[in-house]
Parts: C-alpha cells; structure tokens; sequence
C-alpha cells in the first residue's frame, strides 16, 4: 500500500510520499512514489503515484519516453496544465485497457491513482486528482488537498489545519505529522519520506528525501505524542 499528500496553497504546492510497497507480510519493498518532469524556468510537474506498481512504473515510463517525440502531446508541449493532466489521465486509461484486455484477471485490480500538479509559465499553479478511469479533479481553496493510499489515519489533523491560506512550512509541517499518524496506525506505509515544496512561479522542483533517523523528523513525532497525551490529560 502506500500514502501520497499534495497540497494546492496561496503559497505554492506541497508535495509528501512514503517508498513502502507490499504484497504480503513476506513481500516488502522500497519504491520511489513521487516523480518530477520540469524544464527549469518553462515548467515543472510532480507526478505521485498509488496503486498497481506496475502500472504506476509504466505510466512514468510512457510519459518520458513521449518527451522524446515533440511531434506528439507529450507534458513539455502541452498547452496548460490542464492539458498536461489530459495527457497524463489518457496514458493511466490506456495502460489499465491494455493489461486488460482479454485476460483472465483473477480479482488483479490494475488501478492507479495520480496526484498531478505543478506550473507552466504564463499560468498558476494547479493540482489535480487523476483516476484510473482517466478523469480527474482539481483543487480548489474549499479543497486544497488531495490523498491517495491509506489516507484515513492522517485525514483528522489535515482536515484541522490545512486552508487554502496556510503556509508553506506550517503545511510541510502538518504533513508530516499525519504521516507519522498513518505510520503508527499502518505497517503498509513506511519510511523513507519522499517531500518537496514549491513557491509559485519558481519553475523549478526538487525533492528531498527524509530517512528514518531524520532528527527533525524524530522530534517532531515525540513532540506531537507528548503533546496529544498532554492535552488529553488536561481535559476535563
């Protein structure tokens, strides 16, 4: 299983992934989640997958070997952003029809959800939930932040404290913290954290990796249980 958040804010876009991959208690495995496409200074995508790995790596796969042929839509020559989630929702359609196809599945869901936002020059940014059937949804300030995975565990405290008009850092923050709740609550999400943060108009994206021995990270968890028993204590 897995655990992706992206955030579409006043600020800019927040961007938060677990590597953990399972098929069974004997079947766990490290895969990166968050995937970046950008030409610096033009424009700039983050790509967060959930679901079927293999359809997952073989949409990544197909929308970088489209960048090599300008004369087809491809995420370098689209228009907007909303062609480029166009472009990334056909491929998740084509995929799924593809394996498919005339096969006996046995109960194999080869589903893949999509977190998809970034900027274009000339244009905001934007954030999009893509489906496995192809369409997809924006953000907007009602909504700023899409899940996909085990989203559950870490709703409550982005359900709290994520607005449209909340910072950067006290977003990366919250982020976090609610993967840390989903990590207590579920051994299918684990670390490394895959996160990146993105200013409007900087056109430019790079991710940042967070191990298990992160000593921010670490306080950060301790000081939110302490916390949570703290007030709990103090109720009346």
């Amino acid at each position: 299983m897995t655990y992706c958040i992206a955030m579409w804010l006043n600020e800019g876009l927040i961007f938060a992934s677990d590597t953990r991959t399972n098929a069974g208690v004997d079947q766990i495995a490290s895969f990166r989640k968050m995937h970046l496409f950008q030409q610096p200074g033009a424009r700039c995508f983050a790509l967060l997958t959930s679901g079927n790995l293999a359809t997952s790596q073989n949409l990544v796969s197909r929308l970088r070997s489209q960048l090599e042929n300008d004369e087809q839509p491809n995420l370098y020559n689209a228009g907007n952003m909303f062609e480029a989630a166009e472009i990334v929702g056909e491929q998740i359609k084509a995929i799924i029809a593809h394996n498919t196809k005339g096969q006996q599945n046995a109960g194999v869901d080869f589903g893949c959800h999509v977190l998809f936002g970034g900027q274009i020059e000339g244009e905001p940014p934007r954030l999009y939930h893509i489906y496995p059937e192809g369409n997809f949804i924006e953000a907007t300030e009602d909504t700023p932040y899409f899940q996909i995975g085990e989203s559950k565990y870490g709703k409550p405290i982005l359900d709290r404290i994520i607005r449209h008009d909340t910072n950067l850092h006290q977003a990366m923050k919250c982020a976090l913290i609610s993967f840390d709740s989903t990590m207590h609550s579920n051994l299918s999400v684990g670390m490394p954290l895959d996160v990146a943060v993105y200013r409007n108009d900087a056109l430019e994206l790079s991710s940042e990796r967070i191990q298990e021995n992160d000593g921010y990270f670490q306080r950060l968890r301790e000081s939110w249980s302490t916390g949570i028993r703290q007030l709990f204590n103090d109720l009346p």
